[in-house]
């Protein structure tokens, strides 16, 4: 599928801005970190999801498949690598100003290192093609999103089949319900 106004429209709505907006809004932020370090979920790759289904859109499971590994290393590589360093500065930073200083620049360079992967969520999804059937559309309804999002960020296209026979603690599928009814009421 290539649909050249949706993916107009994803130009329009850069992932960076609509990743700020959706994550300012009421328990965003509490459900994707809950997902990060309950479920090892990449918050970036969700966020990503979240705005091609604004769209109206979804990535192609194969063509995702390469992306997600680069982008998986990139968070792998630098971005975890500054957050851990971040939390293990904490409580040093209590009783340190200078070592709150240094704290506060790595927390900035995670954050930048998060806009970073962001842009290359972003441009990876606009160089969809006809050729390359990166995106289709996505037709679900608001009942099915917390699910769809779940299913695209815990399961590969191989092992969709089992999808429904998997329970997951009741923490990890109310935060996808969060934010789930937060894409629904995001305007």
């Amino acid at each position: 599928m290539h649909d050249s106004n949706r993916l107009q429209r994803l130009q329009q709505t850069p992932l960076w801005d609509f990743a700020r907006l959706f994550y300012a809004r009421p328990k965003v932020e509490e459900a994707c970190l809950a997902l990060q370090d309950a479920a090892g979920i990449d918050v970036c790759e969700l966020l990503f999801h979240c705005w091609l289904y604004r769209h109206g859109l979804q990535a192609e499971p194969a063509a995702l498949a390469e992306e997600r590994n680069t982008r998986l290393r990139w968070q792998r590589e630098v971005t975890a690598i500054l957050r851990q360093l971040r939390r293990d500065l904490k409580p040093q930073a209590v009783e340190c100003e200078s070592i709150a200083a240094l704290r506060n620049t790595i927390q900035q360079a995670e954050l930048q290192a998060e806009h970073e992967n962001l842009q290359r969520w972003e441009a990876w999804a606009l160089q969809a093609t006809k050729i390359n059937q990166r995106l289709t559309k996505i037709v679900i309804s608001s009942q099915e999103v917390a699910r769809w999002l779940q299913d695209t960020l815990l399961y590969s296209a191989f092992d969709a089949c089992t999808v429904s026979e998997q329970r997951l603690p009741e923490s990890t599928t109310r935060a996808f319900e969060v934010l789930a009814r937060q894409l629904d009421r995001f305007e």
